[in-house]
Parts: C-alpha cells; sequence; structure tokens
C-alpha cells in the first residue's frame, strides 16, 4: 500500500500533513497560509523534493486562507520541482483561495484540479483511467 503518512507539521493555525500516493507525495495544508505559517508548508514540500518526489499535489481543500507569502511559498515549490523534471498540480481550492490565484494570474502557472481525485487520475505515465 503506498498511502503511507510521511509527516505533519502544525502551529495553531496551520497543520499539514504529507503522505505518499504512488509517484506523487500529497502534502495537505489545512488552516491558515500567510507569512507566520509559511514554513510550515515549505519545509515539508523542500522536504518532498529532497526525497525524489517531482511531482507534488498540493489538497487546497482544507486551505481557508493564502496570502502573498503563501503563494509564494507554492511558487518556489513549483520552480524547484519543475527542475526535477516534474511539478506542483494544485486541487481543491476553496473559492477565497481561488480568487488568489486569480487575482494574481497563478492559476496560469500552476495545473489546477477540481478535486484531489482529479489530480491523482491525471499521474504522467498512467495506463489506466480514473473512474
Amino acid at each position: 500500500m503506498d498511502r503511507g503518512t510521511v509527516g505533519s507539521a502544525q502551529s495553531g493555525r496551520l497543520l499539514v500533513e504529507v503522505r505518499e500516493e504512488g509517484p506523487s507525495a500529497v502534502v495537505t495544508p489545512a488552516g491558515e497560509l500567510d507569512h507566520h505559517t509559511a514554513d510550515l508548508l515549505r519545509e515539508p514540500l523542500d522536504d518532498c523534493l529532497a526525497k525524489g518526489f517531482s511531482r507534488l499535489v498540493v489538497d487546497c481543500s482544507r486551505l481557508e486562507f493564502c496570502d502573498s507569502t503563501g503563494l509564494n511559498v507554492l511558487l518556489g515549490a513549483r520552480l524547484k520541482a519543475e527542475a526535477a523534471g516534474g511539478g506542483v498540480h494544485l486541487a481543491g481550492m476553496l473559492p477565497v483561495v481561488s480568487r488568489v490565484f486569480e487575482i494574481t494570474g497563478a492559476d496560469a502557472v500552476f495545473t489546477v484540479h477540481d478535486t484531489l481525485e482529479a489530480a491523482l487520475a491525471d499521474e504522467p505515465g498512467e495506463a489506466e483511467e480514473a473512474g
């Protein structure tokens, strides 16, 4: 079974869970991503890349807020993942978070999926379709 918890980090306002899902690392931030909590997301993303995961799926379904610092964390992870031959996929963004990406144009540089399942089904090299 390749669904194991890799790690988690927590503050009063942000909890980040990480697990392996096939060739992807699924990172799930829950709460508010801002200047005070950005390192709680940056560190697990960097750890996943250091462990050889070049495909990161960020499950945003529990992310209640994201400011410019949080956006920069994701953009930085995207650059590192692409340099390693992969990318960052965003899934399940709530409207309040999705609006930040639309306003800044960042939604154009990420692969955005409606759901985590859709992001995982979009695995490169998958021979079978999710259904």
